[in-house]
């Protein structure tokens, strides 16, 4: 399945964004990453990442504010509801950056946790330092 069909039958938030406008986005999320590394994934990590950017840009379900205004924030409150993000949260925050800040962008992480391949030294297990 293409990155087009992905976003349009699986984040309905989306919907009312112009096709032109989502494969703007595709486009340029393609620039960004490598068909021969993603391989089998590549189109799944393609929606994902342009959904991130849209959602970035403002497009689909912002009524809560988009993910850009909350950037540096370390605690929310709205009535007598607060909550407050631990070192560790902000940590993985700054670590991972932008991509945190959606749903759509932890998503394409984690499909590129999949495809990365760690690097092993050839002396590990030999008892070589």
């Amino acid at each position: 399945m293409e990155a087009f069909e992905i976003i349009r039958n699986t984040m309905g938030e989306f919907s009312d964004v112009d096709d032109n406008v989502i494969r703007t986005f595709i486009s340029l999320a393609e620039d960004n990453i490598s068909e021969r590394k993603f391989g089998k994934l590549y189109q799944q990590a393609v929606a994902y990442l342009a959904a991130h950017k849209l959602k970035l840009n403002g497009y689909g379900d912002c009524s809560n504010g988009s993910p850009k205004d909350f950037v540096g924030v370390s605690s929310f409150s709205e009535g007598e509801t607060s909550i407050s993000f631990s070192a560790n949260q902000q940590t993985n925050i700054q670590k991972n950056a932008e991509y945190s800040m959606t749903i759509y962008g932890i998503e394409f992480l984690t499909i590129k946790r999949k495809v990365t391949v760690p690097i092993i030294s050839s002396a590990e297990g030999t008892g070589y330092v």
